[in-house]
């Protein structure tokens, strides 16, 4: 029998309705995020994340490609929230995040498509960028909380968030999927316009640990609750990667969950910023997983461990 989010708690002694308060409270002079923009979004002014009063949805579906802990047999139920409040040069997903292609979504009918998914037989409710739309999800939880919403709540982020807003999603987010991006300002600064990004993300991924520690599977495979990490391995960033690898080993816990993904292709504004014009070679890829294993992180992504073994010639 799965485990019941914790979110259920929150709502029956009154304190979710305390934290929607709070983080709409945010909104009026926008700090939900480290840009810290301070537009008023209650009165749908827009700042660097251009998403005013209402979250802006591209659309929500089961998803079978994310990591094994997630999917299961029936699918991680992603809701992809629109703009960003990063906005990475290379983004894979450059159209939304970008370009905002979406529509704004009341919180009741975000509240419908968790319920949608949860119908559906997924078995997560997976929140794709949304660090921005902090508020707007903790107006919609309620309502989908009321009409039988069950299950965990998935946070994917890019790892640029406010501890602020973190401890308000404390007690509501069950598992935690930030991807921890650069490990050097100067990078992060020309390619996400955020100088601060390698200490915001050790602090928020620290506060996220906190929060949930490591991921936890169930008899069945699938994830309950914790932390589990991605990190997109990029062309020529392997100084990054080492760095980045070993924080999480030495400051968080080398039981991490950590997905080292090898599917960097240029998008977006990509071609403008070598060596990110280019795919990621085989060999960048093997030798990030090389420094996986040195870092001593011993819970590689299942299909990662394999590969750690292959490039180490052990198998």
């Amino acid at each position: 029998m799965p485990a019941l989010p914790r979110y259920l708690s929150l709502q029956a002694s009154g304190e979710l309705k305390w934290r929607r308060e709070r983080a709409l409270s945010l909104l009026a002079s926008c700090r939900l995020c480290p840009r810290q923009c301070g537009a008023n979004r209650l009165e749908n002014e827009q700042g660097f994340c251009r998403t005013g009063r209402w979250a802006v949805t591209a659309g929500s579906a089961p998803h079978f490609g994310e990591e094994r802990p997630l999917v299961g047999a029936g699918g991680s139920g992603t809701i992809f929230f629109s703009h960003c409040n990063l906005g990475c040069v290379f983004c894979q997903n450059y159209e939304i995040s970008h370009l905002g292609q979406g529509v704004e979504t009341t919180p009741g009918q975000l509240a419908a498509m968790m319920l949608s998914l949860q119908k559906q037989g997924c078995h997560n409710i997976n929140l794709v960028t949304p660090s921005h739309v902090v508020a707007q999800i903790l107006e919609a939880l309620p309502l989908a909380i009321e009409a039988g919403l069950r299950l965990p709540l998935v946070f994917n982020t890019s790892g640029y968030d406010s501890v602020e807003t973190l401890t308000l999603l404390d007690g509501v987010i069950d598992i935690y999927l930030p991807d921890f991006k650069f490990w050097d300002r100067a990078s992060a600064k020309r390619l996400a316009g955020a100088p601060d990004y390698p200490e915001r993300a050790r602090a928020a991924i620290l506060e996220m640990h906190r929060q949930v520690g490591d991921l936890v599977v169930n008899e069945e495979g699938l994830a309950e609750r914790g932390l589990l990490l991605r990190h997109l391995v990029m062309p020529g960033g392997l100084a990054e990667t080492g760095g980045i690898l070993r924080f999480i080993a030495e400051e968080i816990s080398i039981n991490t969950y950590v997905n080292v993904m090898d599917q960097y292709r240029p998008c977006g504004e990509a071609q403008a910023f070598p060596p990110l014009d280019r795919s990621l070679r085989a060999e960048e890829y093997q030798e990030a997983l090389c420094l996986a294993h040195t870092a001593g992180l011993r819970r590689l992504d299942e299909r990662d461990f394999e590969r750690v073994l292959r490039a180490l010639g052990i198998i």
